[in-house]
């Protein structure tokens, strides 16, 4: 039987097309079946506050560059989206003194948007390099400031971000789950060509190196409604962003679900995909059910509940 045509997009795939019973089987799952979806290499965290978990989130950033050392450099690949964790980040570094050059840290900023053919300058907006430093960077006193030369994006060279994982540890890539539960943005391919009636093998997938990309509507309507007041023709709908090829060169991959980029049902999904090893390009945070060291974490009180109808 083909699989179904998405209720969002014609002409893209996304987790609309997957099995029926598979999307019920993710919409049943209660906070206790999200726990028991651990396995080795799959760990689900949760938190009873906000705070806790963008601490916890913060501390990835400090416990990573802790083990940075100028014979050895290792950093953190970092989201926008979440970005609450990031002044946490300056705050906790200015506490204890950590001279993030000294110890030749490093940072990955995991994509950018992209118009007209080019990365948007940090002047934009909505430039994720502006986010990053005016959020974090700027705010580490300047004593024990990373060297900008150690602030990797995906803004010029696009060989030469890939290839900085392979001279450089990263010790984690973290990462939200937008509405397409995608991861920076590894958006689902177009339903066309080749594609026209199975979605691109995961195997192929996976070859994807940091590289241009074209937006779901999904994430263009997101963004617009998280960053732009709803405002859609203000969002690029083209991105560089780091690959499956470079994100399973981190040792740690940590997802963070405060509830409000994804909603109940997204964030049910890809962990029961990802705990039964079930990945597939329509759901691309799915393919994380290879990679050998994957973290969820959740904010308890948004894990909610999947229901139908008005006020639930």
């Amino acid at each position: 039987m083909p699989r179904p045509i998405s209720k969002v997009a014609a002409d893209w795939w996304d987790y609309t097309t997957l099995d029926a019973q598979l999307l019920a089987d993710a919409a049943k799952l209660t906070e206790r079946d999200l726990v028991q979806l651990a396995r080795p290499g799959f760990t689900v965290h949760l938190y009873d506050t906000l705070e806790e978990l963008f601490t916890a989130e913060a501390l990835e950033y400090v416990e990573s560059w802790r083990q940075s050392t100028p014979d050895n450099p290792a950093g953190i690949c970092g989201p926008i989206g979440p970005t609450e964790q990031l002044p946490l980040v300056a705050r906790i570094v200015n506490s204890l003194g950590l001279n993030l050059g000294k110890l030749d840290a490093h940072f990955w900023g995991m994509d950018e948007w992209v118009q007209d053919g080019k990365a948007v300058p940090p002047t934009h907006p909505l430039s994720f390099v502006k986010a990053d430093r005016d959020l974090c960077f700027d705010r580490i006193k300047p004593e024990l400031k990373m060297p900008e030369k150690n602030q990797h994006f995906p803004i010029g060279d696009l060989e030469a971000y890939s290839r900085s994982y392979d001279g450089i540890r990263c010790v984690v890539m973290q990462g939200g789950q937008g509405d397409v539960k995608h991861w920076a943005f590894n958006d689902p391919p177009r339903r066309t060509g080749k594609y026209a009636n199975e979605p691109m093998p995961v195997a192929e997938y996976r070859k994807l190196k940091t590289r241009l990309t074209d937006l779901h509507p999904l994430t263009v309507i997101q963004n617009a409604r998280t960053n732009g007041a709803g405002n859609i023709p203000a969002v690029p709908t083209q991105a560089h962003t780091v690959g499956p090829a470079e994100t399973w060169k981190a040792e740690r991959v940590s997802i963070w679900h405060p509830g409000y980029h994804d909603n109940p049902f997204g964030i049910r999904l890809t962990a029961l995909m990802i705990s039964k090893r079930l990945p597939d390009t329509s759901v691309p945070m799915s393919l994380l059910a290879d990679h050998p060291n994957v973290h969820f974490h959740y904010w308890r009180k948004n894990i909610g509940k999947v229901e139908t109808g008005f006020g639930t």
